[in-house]
């Protein structure tokens, strides 16, 4: 890999998702995060590339190792185990690195799961793991359903107030699903991931409307504004009640930080403090695995079969789409702006290591 001669920050740059993930695991080790750590961290910020989901993708990059340098996210992560009741654990994830420590608790949960049917790991002082459906398709391949919601930092007011206090509490359900893989949905319960607009902001380009209000609670489409102010509930006020719900499950009952007390990772001197629950069922625990193949594969069926509305061309299933994506970008390469690929060349700088060899892609 050899750094590219255009100037860093004139143009996006197109590059091979393989090159991406050496650079961002070899940043990751200067850094002092062990390899298969920064395999892990790397792994799942090229996947979210890769799924078309930028906004929890490369831009991150930056974020996390700002954390990890003030020593907000730890470099080593130590997980204790505060509590151990077979089908139930409890995790300390002592300010690591989110995605290694919900990896364990994945494994934990397939583990338990298989001995009990059944299992939840609750997580506390843990941090920003990306996104969810990279942990819950884990598990879906192991042959459990899946559901894994965590805390965040503020994004939203409570419905009817006017300052955030509520996290976006993003939440991912995902299960097996026979000759078609896995069936996978990652959401957060405001009308958009923050990071979406955070995207927006570094491309240069406005937010649809519905998506955020100013910090006087205005509606706006400028992602800046929306950045100091609130991003809007989905549903109105069933968003805001699934991610209050979703803090006292992540939060509240696991013994973590919740409400405004939980920092983004965008915080480069402030610990998370975010908390996770996983909640994992065996498939063969509950019903015959070839008898539920059937079933969710005639259900797949069914829903892909159906008509398609005048302004869609085809059904899709939760989690088809990214499966799409990961295919093109793996051929095509992973694209990434002017101002990631700008901060990533400060990064490579820094860390003596080489940028991946890229295209420059005119705006």
């Amino acid at each position: 890999m050899a750094h590219h001669s255009t100037p860093a920050n004139s143009h996006a740059q197109r590059t091979r998702p393989d090159a991406l993930l050496d650079f961002t695991a070899a940043v990751l080790r200067a850094e002092g995060v062990p390899e298969a750590d920064a395999n892990l961290l790397a792994d799942s910020l090229v996947m979210a590339e890769l799924w078309g989901h930028p906004s929890h993708g490369m831009l991150r990059l930056p974020w996390y190792v700002a954390k990890l340098r003030t020593g907000a996210m730890q470099r080593v992560t130590r997980i204790d185990t505060v509590r151990d009741a077979g089908a139930l654990i409890v995790l300390d994830g002592r300010h690591g690195i989110g995605q290694v420590i919900a990896n364990q608790a994945v494994a934990l949960g397939v583990e338990r799961a298989r001995l009990h049917g059944v299992s939840a790991i609750g997580v506390r002082n843990s941090g920003h793991f990306g996104t969810a459906a990279y942990f819950t398709r884990q598990a879906a391949r192991a042959g459990c359903v899946a559901l894994l919601c965590t805390n965040a930092s503020p994004a939203m007011a409570p419905w009817g107030g006017r300052h955030k206090c509520i996290g976006t509490n993003p939440w991912s359900i995902a299960a097996p699903a026979g000759r078609h893989g896995t069936v996978a949905m990652d959401l957060a319960n405001t009308a958009v991931a923050r990071g979406k607009v955070y995207l927006a902001a570094e491309r240069g380009t406005e937010i649809p409307e519905g998506w955020a209000a100013d910090a006087d609670g205005n509606p706006t489409t400028d992602p800046r504004a929306a950045i100091e102010g609130l991003i809007l509930p989905m549903a109105g006020p069933k968003g805001y009640v699934i991610s209050f719900l979703f803090d006292v499950l992540a939060g509240v009952l696991t013994g973590s930080a919740f409400g405004d007390e939980v920092a983004g990772p965008y915080q480069s001197d402030v610990r998370s403090g975010a908390g996770h629950l996983l909640l994992t069922i065996d498939v063969a625990a509950m019903a015959d695995p070839a008898e539920y193949a059937r079933r969710v594969e005639a259900l797949v069926d069914r829903t892909r079969s159906a008509e398609p509305a005048a302004w869609a061309g085809e059904v899709l299933v939760p989690g088809e789409l990214e499966d799409r994506h990961h295919t093109e970008l793996t051929a095509a390469g992973i694209t990434l702006t002017a101002t990631t690929w700008t901060r990533l060349t400060v990064l490579g700088a820094e860390t003596r290591v080489p940028l991946p060899a890229s295209t420059p892609i005119p705006a």
